[in-house]
């Protein structure tokens, strides 16, 4: 039993010496005809599917494509939902040496603009449009701006794309801690950080994670998150190779599909956010589905209430099993035993996963906090980004000195390493699984010519776990509105960063040194003590 908030490394399980092109390699060489990815779409006579041995053979086409067009070490962008191209490229990209960097498909110009920038890409691969986003067009806009984007490749023209690449082309050498991908995060700012994430890093952990599941081999692995989150692209594609299952990945989450899906693909496996449970659950067709063959559900990236652990396991007969992570941390930390008591899934977000450090820290010596008090959870090991890109002084701020990584969650710990999320330090929203930063809205808001000040926080919500509100000051004389102000951020936001509820005040609560105080905004607002507009114009966007 622990006395402090402390838990060390369990090294019993090695970590593994391999890069994210090295594990399909050695799947293929294990079950080559197995079949390895499935299209996940409506339609069955249009899903196509690859063995282990196709896949393997395609991912090195896309590799031999990718060097006649970038050397190892440089970035390329890919926006695009869930396509199984997407998958073939993660690998193809890894076997090449080359930087993966994921881009939400729901992102406007100046978003796209922003990542393309930071991290310096020289190709984006991408979809002409999704979900009403017109991306070619987009990109096109502030293309003049990118000097550094050499090449454009549209999924469309995949067939081209394999053909342009040297069958004779040497693949590189590749090491595990080489950079394998940067997936965009923010802090307190606000202002978006690329986490460069290693091949080491990104292997062992959907390994890890996968294995504490128990997710046997020749598993049916639905993958319905998004591929350019690290729940999508790592614990998703990365685990069920690992697993040596076949993956279906889900070009964007539909309910009514993803149930058909799992009846006719005999799923046995599935990664979701808590939102994607109450969506299935609540489908029409829910009780009419055969589930029988589903086993085994992960759920995190956001807080999953008790009665939905309860609710899941009760009504699906499925072991539940919570994660928690960062995507600074590849991205799992903690994570629920299958054998645990209902109270533990239901209250705790598990035990640290193998070979990882974490210790609940005193915010102000860093010191390991008695146990069941809270502190800032902490971790170190494997696992830690190498760095957020070209950003020196961010990645100080949140790796100090000794390696340890600073998530800025608030937990604590019980005497059996047991963890529980009490709340955050960092000023993020997390809607339905989507990391969501105050300050980028803030900073939109306060661009309007009516709006003299703005606060954003996130509010309870019992479909998304968050939601956003916007409590907004006008220009003496002025006089706004929800409609005005939805469209305002819809033309610079993805959809879903635009705020559910807007209160207008003639004052904000400030500090004596003039910051907005947003605890008493929250406070009064859940207590139903100010004036609200609700938008439902945002529903699409989770």
């Amino acid at each position: 039993m622990l006395t402090t908030s402390y838990w060390p490394a369990d090294t019993s399980v090695p970590i593994l010496e391999r890069t994210v092109g090295e594990i399909l390699r050695e799947a293929a060489a294990s079950v080559s005809e197995q079949i390895a990815l499935v299209t996940g779409t409506p339609q069955m006579a249009d899903r196509r599917h690859w063995t282990y041995a196709q896949m393997l053979e395609e991912s090195e086409r896309v590799a031999r494509a990718l060097l006649s067009r970038f050397q190892p070490g440089e970035r390329v962008a890919v926006w695009a939902p869930g396509l199984a191209e997407w998958v073939l490229l993660e690998f193809g990209a890894a076997l090449a040496g080359v930087v993966l960097v994921s881009v939400n498909p729901a992102f406007r110009p100046k978003e796209l603009a922003y990542v393309l920038q930071q991290s310096g890409a020289s190709g984006i691969f991408l979809v002409p449009e999704f979900r009403s986003n017109q991306m070619a067009a987009s990109l096109e806009q502030i293309r003049p701006n990118l000097p550094r984007l050499r090449e454009v490749i549209s999924f469309p023209d995949w067939g081209d794309f394999l053909a342009s690449g040297s069958p004779t082309a040497q693949l590189p050498v590749v090491s595990p801690d080489d950079a394998a991908q940067i997936q965009y995060t923010s802090g307190t700012t606000g202002f978006p950080k690329g986490a460069l994430l290693h091949h080491r890093g990104i292997v062992n952990n959907a390994r890890f994670c996968a294995q504490r599941l128990g997710v046997p081999p020749g598993a049916i692995w639905l993958n319905p998150m998004p591929l350019f989150h690290t729940a999508g692209c790592v614990l998703g594609v990365l685990g069920a190779v690992l697993s040596h299952a076949t993956q279906i990945p889900v070009l964007a989450f539909e309910p009514g599909l993803v149930l058909d899906l799992i009846e006719r693909e005999r799923v046995s496996v599935t990664l979701t956010v808590p939102t994607m449970l109450i969506a299935l659950m609540e489908h029409p067709d829910f009780g009419r589905r055969d589930l029988s063959s589903l086993q085994a559900i992960f759920s995190g990236a956001t807080l999953v209430p008790a009665e939905l652990v309860r609710r899941v396991e009760s009504t699906l007969g499925v072991t539940l099993s919570i994660i928690f992570g960062t995507t600074e941390c590849s991205p799992g930390l903690t994570q629920t035993w299958p054998a645990d008591s209902p109270e533990d899934k239901a209250t705790t977000i598990g035990q640290p996963l193998p070979q990882t450090e974490v210790k609940i820290a005193d915010l102000m010596s860093g010191e390991p906090m008695p146990v069941g008090s809270k502190g800032e959870l902490c971790a170190r090991g494997y696992m830690v980004m190498k760095g957020y890109y070209e950003m020196p002084e961010a990645t100080a701020a949140a790796i100090d000195s000794e390696g340890w990584y600073h998530t800025g969650d608030l937990a604590s710990m019980d005497e059996r390493g047991y963890c529980r999320v009490e709340g955050r330090l960092k000023d993020m929203i997390i809607r339905g699984g989507e990391n969501i930063y105050p300050r980028e809205i803030e900073d939109v808001l306060s661009a309007h010519p009516a709006v003299a000040e703005a606060a954003v926080i996130g509010v309870p919500d019992e479909k998304y776990g968050e939601v956003i509100a916007a409590f907004v000051r006008p220009i003496s004389g002025h006089i706004l509105s929800e409609e005005e102000l939805v469209t305002f951020c819809r033309h610079q936001l993805a959809p879903f960063k635009t705020p559910r509820y807007w209160v207008f005040m003639d004052a904000l609560p400030l500090t004596d040194s003039g910051k907005i105080k947003k605890i008493v905004l929250r406070d009064r607002f859940v207590r139903d003590e100010l004036p609200r507009l609700a938008s439902h114009q945002n529903e699409r966007g989770t």
